[in-house]
């Protein structure tokens, strides 16, 4: 069975980081792309990136520059940096397999002064 379990969320202010992980089991993680998404309150879950079983990264406008995921097979672990957050960065963050609808729990990234 496959599972994603996310963790690292939390309350930051404006401008801090955090880095979020996804440990993955029930899957041979290093044949896999991998992507995170993130929801908002009171919106629609939307992409946030994705890193291919290559390594090559692709990112939705809307973070480009200040997110960056990156895998660690060794450790059966994606993460997301979060750089500069914004208040408008507040969502609960979800990791997923790119190719299967395999989602994780979510954390939750609140961003408050």
């Amino acid at each position: 069975q496959v599972q994603l379990v996310e963790s690292g969320g939390g309350l930051v202010q404006p401008g801090g980081s955090l880095r979020l992980s996804c440990l993955a089991s029930g899957i041979t993680i290093r044949l896999y792309a991998m992507s995170w998404y993130r929801q908002a309150p009171g919106k629609q879950r939307e992409y946030v990136a994705t890193i291919d079983s290559s390594g090559n990264t692709n990112y939705a406008d809307s973070v480009k520059g200040r997110f960056t995921i990156s895998r660690d097979n060794g450790k059966k672990t994606v993460y997301l940096q979060i750089d500069s957050l914004k208040p408008d960065d507040t969502a609960v963050y979800y990791c997923k397999m790119t190719d299967r609808e395999v989602w994780g729990q979510g954390t939750l990234v609140a961003v408050s002064s």
